[in-house]
């Protein structure tokens, strides 16, 4: 008899489970729930009991596939519940290494998210180093644009990591709903998230993965950066030697540098996949588009930026003008440091030019005017004695004519940067 009672009592607990989370994915109302109840226990009362699961299928209500994906996520919840001192309240998602949960934490009573590192990933010793990596890297950060990292540890034959409960969706869900944003919508948030980045940067920790799938959206527009996993300490040089040659990061927002596989990488690199991003959402389309995600990388590496502002009209030409610096594939051209970043953005939301780009393009146009300047075929020198004293005098009143000319330009373009 206690055997059945136990089992009645998990049975009821699984339908108790399972009726809650239809709702919550809105497969059913509250309402047609109730419904299958109660003819649940009019069943069971005529000696034919079936599960909640079976009525709801039987009534219309959803589909076996629906219900198969609910009792997979009782069942994933349930494995989280063995971390001691949390109680699991959802799942929020799957990733490729990690499912995560809504929880809450029962000694401080709040809300908490936590990544759980499926077993069969517990068994491979560099997924289960790199998972603790993550928490201890996003444990150094402490801002209010950064998902906060709380605790990291095993229970249970499960590697987990907990960390604060961000209210709200990523950037991504509102680009991939079609979404453009005005300028200036994007720069508040560009802005929040190059905040986080000064602040990760002066830690010393470079992100790596910088991408709108990793930038959480509160309900009150606040940007956080989120998902430590590829993040990495610019000192951390036995890393970098092992990684060489191999390429970390997202393909539509990834910098020439990580495809190349490089051992130096900086906090340059996320400059270019913010600036990636910044691309995306005022012109509602990623930088480099291809068939395949090699294609794309390889447009990162040899294809010109078509500017935002060519895209977007109705962008400023200061936008226009950052995105380029933050994108350049050569990383000595972009900004030479995140808080000079941050001062053009705030800059252009202010209305005014963004000096550090304008004299990043300046110094640009400058080099470019002075390899013109230069002759192209060297001056075939044999020729010369051939020629009479007269065409001598002709050809030296030429060349100086010309490198008097380049002189003149170069002043010129020296004083509007200035006056600039």
């Amino acid at each position: 008899m206690m055997a059945d009672k136990s089992n009645e009592s998990d049975s009821t607990s699984m339908d108790t489970e399972l009726g809650r989370l239809v709702v919550d994915q809105q497969l059913a109302t509250q309402e047609e729930v109730d419904e299958c109840l109660s003819l649940q226990t009019h069943l069971t009362e005529r000696d034919t009991p079936k599960t909640l699961a079976e009525v709801l299928i039987e009534q219309g209500m959803v589909t076996e596939r629906q219900i198969t994906r609910v009792k997979t996520n009782i069942e994933e919840t349930h494995k989280g519940q063995q971390i001691p001192g949390y109680r699991i309240e959802a799942k929020l998602g799957r990733g490729a290494m990690a499912t995560v949960f809504k929880a809450r934490q029962l000694s401080l009573d709040r809300a908490v998210a936590i990544k759980v590192l499926p077993r069969r990933w517990s068994e491979n010793a560099e997924y289960v180093e790199r998972f603790y990596k993550e928490g201890k890297a996003a444990a150094k950060l402490n801002h209010t644009n950064i998902v906060q990292a709380f605790d990291v540890g095993e229970a249970g034959g499960y590697h987990y990591f907990v960390m604060e409960y961000v209210e709200g969706h990523t950037l991504h869900d509102e680009l991939a709903a079609g979404k453009v944003f005005s300028e200036d919508e994007a720069l508040e948030i560009i802005r929040q998230i190059a905040r986080a980045l000064e602040h990760a940067h002066n830690q010393g920790l470079i992100h790596r993965d910088v991408k709108p799938k990793n930038i959480m959206i509160t309900e009150s527009r606040q940007a956080k950066l989120a998902d430590m996993g590829l993040a990495r300490a610019a000192s951390d040089a036995e890393t970098a030697q092992a990684e060489a040659g191999r390429a970390f990061g997202t393909p539509y927002y990834i910098s020439p540098e990580q495809i190349r596989g490089e051992v130096s990488i900086d906090f340059r690199a996320d400059i270019y996949s913010l600036g990636a991003t910044f691309y995306h959402m005022v012109t509602g389309r990623v930088p480099f588009e291809a068939p395949t995600p090699a294609a794309v990388m390889h447009k990162h590496l040899t294809e010109p930026l078509l500017p935002p502002d060519h895209v977007n009209t109705d962008l400023s030409l200061g936008v226009g003008e950052v995105v380029e610096v933050m994108m350049a594939k050569d990383r000595k051209r972009r900004y030479a440091s995140t808080s000079d970043l941050l001062l053009d953005l705030e800059a252009i939301s202010a209305g005014e030019t963004p000096l550090q780009a304008r004299r990043q393009i300046d110094a640009e146009v400058l080099s470019g005017l002075a390899n013109q300047a230069e002759p192209a075929l060297p001056l075939d020198t044999e020729m010369l004695p051939q020629a009479t004293g007269g065409d001598l005098l002709k050809v030296w009143v030429i060349l100086l004519a010309g490198a008097l000319a380049a002189c003149i330009v170069l002043i010129f373009v020296l004083l509007l940067s200035k006056g600039s």
